[in-house]
C-alpha cells in the first residue's frame, strides 16, 4: 500500500507540562512530520485546564510549518471567553479546530452555558463563518453515556448538520464496529467523512485501565493476548504494532477515509505502523 491522494493522516498530542516535555514533543512532531498528515491535534483538558499549554503547543506546531488543530470546549467558560481564545487562534493562522463537549467543573451549572459540542459548533460558525474547518468526535462503539446506539448516532448527525466538516472516532481494536457505524450513519443520512481513531498498544494494563474509564472495549481474544506477555513491554509493543498495523489495512481496504493516531506523544510505536502500511509521501518513495 502506498501514500494515496484521499488518504488523511492526522496525529494527536496531548500538551506537555515542562519545557522538557515540549522539547520532546518538538522531536517526536519532526519525525512523524515525515509522513505529511494533513494537521496535528492537541487535547485540551477538562473545563480548559490546559489552556495555556495548549496553545503554546499549537504554536510550536504551527512555527515548524506543520499544520495544528486545538481542541476546543466550552466547559465552565462563557460565550466572551472562548469567542476570544478562538480569535486568538485564527489570528496565529490557526484553520482548523476539534470541537467537543466540555466537561462542566463540579459545582457549576446554568443555562447560558453552551455544553453540547453542537452548540458549541454553532457558536464557531455563527461568530467566525466558514474561516475554519471543524472536526468533532464519533464513537462506533457509542458514548458511554448514551441512552442509545441510534441516539448517539443521532447526536453524530446534529454536530454535523450544525457545521462541521468531519469526525474523529475514539479508539476501537474490532473494525466490525466501525464499519457498523458507518453503515449505520450512512442510513440515518450522515454522508461526511468519519475518520477512525487508532490506539497503538505500549502497555496493557494502562490501555485497560483508559479503556475502562472511556468506554472503548478490548475484545476478550485480544486481552488475553496481552495479558500473556505479563510486564514484557517490548513484546507487547510489538505484537501491537503488527495486530494495529493489520487493523489499518482492513480500515483503508474498506475505504476508511483515512487514520487519526492517538500518539501519547511518542513517535514509535506510531511510525512503525505507518510505515508499515506504506504510507509514505511520494516524494520520499525511492
Amino acid at each position: 500500500m502506498s501514500q494515496a491522494d484521499d488518504i488523511r493522516l492526522s496525529f494527536e498530542f496531548f500538551p506537555p507540562k515542562t519545557a522538557e516535555g515540549q522539547e520532546k514533543l518538538n522531536k517526536v512532531r519532526a519525525d512523524l512530520s515525515a509522513f505529511a498528515p494533513e494537521f496535528f491535534s492537541v487535547t485540551y483538558g477538562a473545563g480548559g485546564s490546559t489552556r495555556s499549554n495548549t496553545k503554546d503547543a499549537v504554536k510550536s506546531i504551527l512555527n515548524a510549518g506543520e499544520g495544528a488543530a486545538p481542541h476546543l470546549s466550552f466547559g465552565g467558560d462563557n460565550s466572551e471567553t472562548i469567542r476570544e481564545l478562538i480569535e486568538e487562534y485564527r489570528n496565529i493562522g490557526i484553520e482548523r479546530l476539534v470541537a467537543l463537549r466540555g466537561d462542566m467543573p463540579s459545582g457549576m451549572g446554568g443555562s447560558s452555558q453552551l455544553v453540547y459540542a453542537n452548540e458549541l459548533v454553532g457558536f464557531i460558525r455563527q461568530e467566525f463563518g466558514d474561516h475554519f474547518k471543524l472536526e468533532v468526535a464519533a464513537y462506533p462503539e457509542i458514548h458511554p453515556e448514551a441512552k442509545s446506539y441510534a441516539e448517539d448516532v443521532k447526536y453524530l448527525k446534529q454536530k454535523l448538520d450544525a457545521g462541521a466538516n468531519s469526525a474523529l472516532t475514539q479508539y476501537f481494536y474490532n473494525p466490525d464496529a466501525y464499519f457498523f457505524f458507518i453503515d449505520q450513519c450512512q442510513k440515518a443520512g450522515i454522508d461526511k467523512p468519519i475518520y477512525p481513531g487508532i490506539m497503538p498498544i505500549m502497555n496493557y494494563k494502562n490501555l485497560a485501565r483508559f479503556s475502562k474509564s472511556c468506554g472503548a472495549e478490548i475484545p476478550r481474544w485480544l486481552a488475553k493476548r496481552l495479558e500473556d506477555f505479563g510486564d514484557d513491554n517490548a513484546s507487547i509493543k510489538a505484537f501491537g504494532i503488527d495486530m494495529i498495523s493489520d487493523l489499518c489495512e482492513t480500515l483503508l481496504e474498506n475505504d476508511a477515509p483515512g487514520l487519526h493516531f492517538y500518539t501519547m506523544n511518542q513517535t514509535e510505536p506510531t511510525a512503525s505502523i505507518v510505515r508499515n502500511l506504506g504510507l509514505i509521501p511520494i516524494e520520499q518513495e525511492s
